[in-house]
């Protein structure tokens, strides 16, 4: 995929005038009336067991326009609106795919943002110019674009801290990085973000903890504030900057870190934790949030799509912490608290972290071998189905014979029988479930 095009959005800051703040906030409201609007029509059409289109609603959204009641939504541009009709009808053909019906938008929950296509805005010299607008865009231009692109899609945001984002859509070729032979396994924590099979452990910033104490003290002057008074609007505002300067740093972070690992390792092995399951224990749920192991999971996912790296993700099932890498044998029961262990069969004391990596190194190695695909989009839904094995699979750590009598669950995904430890039952492997 290192060669083929992929579209990539570049995002600044930019600072507008009161006339331009003016001009997109009542663009933004506008956006969301609308939408609302549609999404109510096709949900009375549909009680009347009638369906409702894109067309259809665009040809609603002329004739609100003629109401007097809904005539402001003429004094806006009218290509944001037709983006957010056109993103309500793609909202109803994802509900198809995934049970979750659309939404309302909110004038205080929801994200305030429009998006221009090219007949909309004029991008020349570096001057980005909004219809509706006679001056152009004050952005903030803090990374180069591509040379000789155009952008073909425009996104104007204001996030809950008052800051303001324009967001550039451009179709780009990445170049692929110079392959390698250099294969990591990496398993994520708490105390440490990641621990690499190399043996490094990449401590894990904590964010969130940092700024605590000073996100309280605006939590609570904000809970002292009179519910619809100014006051309370700069308090929320406090706290809303907080929460940005927590996630900027956060975000900023796992950008370093995801790019070092692909510009590194030619194969990178991750494992797929349950979050979400994660978040329903009180006592860890604020740490798991903090540490964002799905969102560095998504960055390592199109960066090495983009610069032609491997990606394996094994299923969460697989036992990487409890699975002895110098011998394979499995130890029992492994409490969270227990951070070393030793290997009642060889004798071997681990670091729970560091064998666990190695582990996810071994059995993705394991997959790579085998040409088995990983966490499949389609063969996951069919039951039972296991990856062939097309070649002879070399010996690798963590590999090894288990002992007989190893009571924990072997699940790895997309991994072969021949692949895995020989005194592995062969109904314990599954596929795991669709990315």
């Amino acid at each position: 995929m290192g060669n083929s095009a992929v579209k990539r959005a570049f995002k600044f800051r930019f600072y507008p005038d009161d006339a331009q703040a003016a001009e997109l906030s009542r663009t933004f409201g506008c956006v969301r009336k609308v939408y609302n609007l549609a999404l109510s029509a096709r949900a009375e059409a549909w009680t009347r067991r009638e369906r409702v289109n894109y067309a259809q609603t665009s040809a609603m959204l002329t004739a609100w326009k003629r109401t007097g009641e809904l005539a402001y939504l003429a004094e806006v541009s009218c290509v944001p609106l037709q983006q957010a009709l056109r993103h309500l009808q793609s909202a109803f053909a994802a509900f198809w795919e995934k049970p979750r019906y659309p939404r309302f938008k909110s004038k205080r929950k929801s994200r305030a943002s429009a998006e221009y296509t090219r007949s909309a805005f004029r991008f020349r010299n570096g001057d980005l110019t909004l219809a509706k607008m006679v001056d152009p865009l004050p952005v903030v231009w803090s990374r180069p674009l591509p040379d000789g692109a155009e952008p073909t899609t425009v996104t104007v945001s204001r996030d809950s801290a008052g800051r303001w984002f324009v967001s550039l859509l451009f179709e780009d070729t990445p170049v692929p990085l110079p392959r390698n032979t250099r294969a990591v396994g990496m398993d994520a924590g708490l105390t440490a973000l990641v621990t690499l099979s190399t043996g490094e452990k990449i401590t894990n910033p904590k964010h969130e903890r940092k700024d605590r104490e000073r996100l309280a003290r605006a939590q609570r002057a904000l809970s002292r504030k009179e519910k619809g008074g100014k006051d309370r609007a700069k308090a929320r505002t406090r706290v809303a900057r907080i929460h940005a300067r927590i996630a900027d740093r956060r975000r900023d972070h796992l950008h370093k870190l995801s790019t070092r690992l692909v510009r590194e390792n030619q194969t990178l092995v991750i494992e797929d934790p349950a979050v979400r399951n994660m978040l329903g224990n009180r006592k860890l749920a604020r740490a798991v949030s903090d540490a964002a192991w799905r969102e560095l999971r998504n960055m390592l996912e199109y960066k090495a799509a983009w610069y032609g790296r491997d990606l394996i993700t094994l299923d969460r099932w697989f036992p990487s912490s409890k699975l002895c890498s110098a011998c394979g044998a499995i130890a029992g029961k492994m409490p969270l608290h227990v951070r070393h262990w030793t290997c009642t069969d060889c004798g071997t004391t681990h670091d729970r972290d560091g064998n666990a990596a190695i582990n996810l190194l071994a059995a993705g190695l394991a997959v790579s071998a085998c040409g088995a695909g990983v966490r499949p989009r389609l063969e996951s839904f069919r039951p039972g189905r296991r990856a062939v094995k097309q070649e002879t699979s070399p010996a690798r750590v963590g590999s090894l014979p288990l002992k007989e009598g190893s009571e924990a669950k072997q699940a790895t995904s997309g991994v072969s029988n021949a692949a895995l430890p020989s005194a592995m039952p062969a109904d314990t492997l599954r596929t795991s479930s669709q990315q």
